[in-house]
């Protein structure tokens, strides 16, 4: 074969390469947005007051809520801020995960709506109905988003315990923010679901489920992200098991994790609760990685989790 065929082969695999590597980048920081429109189309409630609060259909539907923004790092951020049924119950602020929003959070509150006074549901830049001028940083810099939240929430004189509950990202999420508030902020619970170590991990299982190519054009994507973020291609400070290793000891982490889950290896959420200076890891058995709230038995084994984590009694019946 001449060498200038040879030569030009080899610089159109090349193209092909950085193709994949740049389009791999964007699509990361580029998830879908999963809003009202998402919920509609898949017969989901789009909002609670759509919830239904008791699979029996015994009882009212729907959650109690008043929405809000939050500005924060040049934005502004929606806020749904549902009515628990427990007044003494604490404040649950849940942070979704890649690609999720607020609507994916409504299971979650409407299992845990019984044992709160007070649920916070919000999206992260990029991600459901938040500005479209937002920058989504994978976990790097959303913590300072909900560090604003926590602040706007305390400062409207909110003194119950406060809980943070994150899923997959919003895992990472949550730990990050607790690991740098002041201690008279400091959630008395952190409930990590599916949380993973490092940034490439559930990429790289995404893809590799969906047998897509990545092996050698994930790494270089995730690298030239990391510098693109400003934390280097390595990640420098992502590390979820070393920021959980810097909670307070007052603070618990609970980490619950699908025994099946493929996207989030239950090995990472055991390797964060380990770190944790109080921490605690329950496998929920047969479930996978967004399944936990959405199976009666799984939400009804987390909901008791959560309880035993607040000393609280798990006597509890989650609602659908």
């Amino acid at each position: 074969m001449p060498w200038g065929l040879i030569t030009l082969l080899l610089a159109g695999l090349a193209l092909v390469w950085v193709m994949i590597v740049l389009y791999t980048a964007w699509q990361q920081l580029h998830p879908m947005r999963r809003a009202y429109a998402f919920a509609v189309s898949r017969s989901i409630p789009g909002d609670p007051s759509e919830v239904a609060t008791d699979a029996s259909g015994t009882q009212p539907r729907g959650l109690e809520y008043t929405s809000w923004t939050v500005r924060s790092r040049g934005i502004e951020l929606p806020i749904w801020d549902i009515r628990g049924k427990d007044p003494a119950g604490p404040t649950i602020i849940i942070t979704h995960g890649w690609g999720e929003s607020r609507v994916l959070n409504l299971p979650r509150a409407a299992a845990l709506a019984p044992i709160a006074s007070r649920i916070i549901l919000w999206d992260m830049p990029a991600h459901g109905d938040s500005d479209r001028g937002g920058r989504f940083t994978l976990g790097c810099r959303e913590h300072l988003d909900l560090l604003a939240i926590i602040e706007r929430v305390r400062g409207s004189g909110d003194t119950s315990p406060l809980v943070l509950h994150g899923f997959s990202l919003g895992a990472g999420v949550s730990i990050a923010a607790a690991s740098v508030l002041p201690p008279d902020r400091a959630p008395a619970l952190i409930v990590a679901e599916a949380p993973y170590a490092q940034a490439i991990t559930p990429a790289r299982n995404l893809l590799a489920l969906r047998s897509l190519p990545h092996a050698v054009t994930l790494p270089p994507a995730m690298a030239l992200l990391g510098l693109w973020l400003g934390v280097g291609p390595r990640w420098r400070g992502f590390d979820r098991t070393r920021l959980a290793s810097t909670l307070p000891a007052a603070t618990k982490l609970l980490v619950l994790h699908g025994a099946e889950d493929l996207i989030s290896p239950p090995a990472d959420g055991q390797a964060v609760a380990a770190a944790a200076p109080n921490g605690a890891v329950v496998a929920i058995q047969g479930a996978g990685h967004t399944n936990l709230w959405t199976t009666p038995e799984h939400a009804q084994r987390c909901t008791s989790a959560m309880l035993e984590a607040m000393g609280r009694s798990s006597r509890v019946t989650a609602i659908a």
